[in-house]
């Protein structure tokens, strides 16, 4: 929602009745309750985008009752500009609604040149959180992530450089992102020593990546931390874009890295028949392949993306269907398996 002051400036205020439609699902065996589908800021946030759009995905967002924004340090382009963009639409529009968010932010990755920009030391982690918290103008995150394994970096070090970043007051809890069981075992482990809140592991997870059905989400089970799944559409599969063909313009069509044009052309027939049943399911295939995630217990959260606000009206309608019956899950084993 919108008004206008006396200069003409509109000014954010959100939904009254934005927790009324919302699922929340509980992290873990933590006490947080999050959004059964937060929103992301990997793309569409970055200085080459524009501000007023995102602006109005995350007033969406939160009238439709998501509470999670999650970021990374070199979310952008460029590096670190979605979360400079956040900071601007924070401080115009929810530093009023700051008690009723939960906001994430990472680092892990490539960030800055030099030895000490990059994977998941000490020196790193610390120094990347602080330009984080400055970029977005808050004084904590609710939650920090370590973005992936730094096999380089002893476990013990990541993993008590972000036991002291709570300790300082710069983040609620802690996270990890693309830990293989293992490693998330030994985390947790580490973590519970240190009296640390270990709440969430953030993995990609879909209907055609399916790794944490393993063992992950059993690790998770185990250690009490919960699941948010990142990249639930397979980024833009399951979808109805790719349903006859590969589109011109699409991310499949461009030859972009992480959207291999054969391996799209490979998955449309199970597109197709994924697309029949979500129809006689009054969903769209989207609405289906979110809802699909979601039915695992240890799943707390779907994290999608938005190109525009009535991209994410849609996505969250996955939420109105949520039960699948057993003939259902064995048709839709059957084409995904």
């Amino acid at each position: 929602m919108q008004i206008n002051d006396k200069s003409g400036v509109q000014n954010y205020l959100a939904d009254s009745k934005r927790y009324e439609s919302m699922t929340y699902k509980r992290a873990g065996k933590s006490g947080v309750l999050l959004p059964a589908m937060s929103i992301g800021l990997w793309h569409n946030f970055g200085f080459i985008d524009n501000l007023q759009k995102g602006r109005n995905i995350l007033r969406t967002a939160f009238d439709l009752g998501i509470t999670h924004f999650d970021l990374a340090n070199n979310y952008g382009p460029p590096y670190g500009s979605a979360e400079e963009n956040f900071g601007t639409i924070y401080k115009n529009d929810f530093k009023s609604y700051r008690d009723e968010l939960f906001i994430a932010t990472k680092a892990g990755y490539d960030m800055w040149p030099g030895p000490y920009g990059n994977n998941g030391s000490r020196k790193y982690l610390i120094s990347s959180l602080d330009q984080s918290l400055k970029r977005m103008g808050l004084d904590y995150v609710d939650i920090f992530y370590h973005h992936r394994p730094d096999y380089e970096t002893p476990l013990e070090e990541t993993m008590g450089a972000l036991a002291d970043i709570v300790r300082q007051g710069k983040a609620l809890y802690v996270g990890i992102s693309n830990y293989q069981p293992a490693e998330t075992q030994k985390a947790a482990k580490i973590l519970k020593a240190l009296n640390v809140p270990f709440i969430l592991h953030q993995a990609r997870y879909s209907m055609f990546e399916r790794w944490i059905e393993d063992s992950l989400l059993n690790t998770l089970e185990e250690t009490g931390a919960g699941c948010i799944a990142f990249s639930p559409l397979a980024q833009g599969m399951l979808t109805d874009k790719y349903i006859n063909g590969i589109p011109e313009g699409s991310r499949a069509s461009k030859d972009l890295s992480y959207l291999d044009k054969d391996v799209v052309s490979n998955h449309i027939g199970k597109i197709q028949k994924l697309n029949a049943i979500a129809k006689n399911r009054g969903q769209k295939l989207s609405q289906m392949a979110i809802a699909w995630i979601l039915r695992q217990q240890q799943v707390a959260s779907v994290l999608v993306g938005a190109s525009s606000p009535n991209q994410l009206k849609e996505n969250a309608k996955a939420l109105d269907n949520l039960i699948f019956t057993s003939e259902e899950l064995s048709a839709i084993e059957k084409i995904i398996s």
